[in-house]
């Protein structure tokens, strides 16, 4: 079970993420540039480097959207495997049955 506070700051990196996704990729792009100057790309990295390390998004963890349990993660359906297993039992995800029924 995730605390309340890795939970928060997930979300938070989620927000940060967002917000300077498009500066990211510009600054990425040229800092991998051939046609700029050697400077030019330095510069670029410099300024990448100057961007906040949790608006990266390497460095988002998936976790459960119930219990924000960050390990046994099933990503289709944004679940861990307790949760998963639980819901499926009671009939809560539609097409999921179990298997020796």
């Amino acid at each position: 079970m995730g605390t309340n506070a890795k939970i928060a700051r997930q979300a938070h990196r989620l927000v940060l993420v967002a917000r300077y996704a498009t500066r990211r990729a510009e600054l990425k792009a040229r800092a991998i540039d051939p046609g700029l100057s050697p400077d030019e790309r330095a510069e670029a990295r410099q300024a990448l480097q100057a961007l906040p390390r949790n608006s990266s998004p390497v460095r988002l963890k998936n976790r459960c959207a119930v219990t924000g349990r960050p390990r046994a993660f099933l990503r289709k359906f944004q679940l861990s495997r307790l949760v998963f297993r639980e819901r499926a039992l009671n009939g809560e995800i539609p097409g999921v049955t179990k298997s020796s029924w």
